[in-house]
């Protein structure tokens, strides 16, 4: 198992996108604090225009429907299938948000259309991190803002510490990334998000910490509960993947092994687990 296919989500297109779907409404609840500090951080108002990247299922971008109304436009891309078809299914008739399958950091977007480029949890993966950002601030009108909430580090991060933690002893340890190599943890360093997006040609960049506990598991009794917890993690993210090919008595052990370090997370009905994330805004320069 390598790392990028750990640690990366390599496959947005087919199998990743596939399990997002399946799971859509609860991943979506949890992302939903983190999409509302960024929203709030963008400050959408009734008939701005948005571009929304990496809009997954498009809670996202249909939360920002809701706040730029009907004179306003939201436009969600993402370059997984079967995600912007389950946030056309989700998407209320005659809302402002559309949908539309695409790279952001290459698709030929309009120039100057946009007042706000948005993103939760959206930005992390391209290969190339300041040429993405300068492609899409063409997008944005002169004075234009950006918005968007990223994770910090694996260490702060218990979704993936935990589970992954667990692990010692029962498959071979696995070295994370490099800290600038595209995944989910690649603007984890507040330095470097800082340096893209002013050598895309921002600026007033502002990068603050954002953190909250998010229901990772829920059930009727502890019990119900840390069984969803387990499940979750074995079926969707990093250790899904360092299991794929392992047999049947491997994946028990790592079962047992998450249900404990989940344990000290569960509630009555919950497992509750710390997240921590960047908020980051900056404005495309006025001339």
């Amino acid at each position: 198992m390598t790392e990028k296919d750990v640690y990366q989500v390599a496959d947005w297109k087919g199998q990743s996108g596939e399990r997002w779907v399946a799971y859509q409404a609860r991943l979506d609840a949890m992302m939903a604090v983190f999409g509302q500090a960024a929203i709030e951080a963008a400050a959408p108002v009734a008939g701005e225009r948005v571009l929304d990247v990496g809009c997954g299922a498009g809670a996202s971008s249909l939360d920002l429907a809701d706040r730029v109304g009907a004179g306003g436009h939201v436009l969600g891309v993402d370059i997984s299938e079967p995600l912007i078809d389950r946030a056309r299914a989700l998407a209320p008739q005659h809302s402002a948000a559309m949908f539309q399958v695409a790279d952001a950091s290459s698709a030929e977007l309009p120039k100057g259309a946009f007042d706000i480029l948005f993103s939760r949890f959206g930005v992390m993966f391209f290969d190339d991190p300041a040429a993405a950002f300068t492609h899409m601030r063409r997008a944005l009108r002169p004075g234009g803002r950006v918005a968007f909430v990223c994770w910090r580090s694996i260490a702060e991060n218990d979704w993936v510490r935990l589970p992954m933690g667990a692990m010692k002893g029962i498959i071979p340890a696995m070295t994370p990334p490099g800290p600038e190599a595209p995944g989910p943890f690649s603007f984890g360093d507040r330095g470097r998000v800082a340096r893209i997006l002013t050598a895309a040609g921002f600026t007033d960049v502002a990068i603050a910490p954002f953190d909250a506990s998010i229901p990772f598991g829920e059930g009727q009794t502890r019990d119900a509960a840390l069984d969803d917890a387990v499940k979750m993690t074995l079926e969707v993210g990093p250790l899904s993947r360092a299991l794929a090919d392992q047999p049947d008595d491997i994946r028990v052990r790592a079962s047992a092994a998450v249900r404990a370090v989940f344990a000290g997370c569960t509630r009555e009905r919950s497992v509750m687990i710390d997240g921590a994330v960047w908020i980051v805004t900056a404005r495309n320069p006025a001339s």
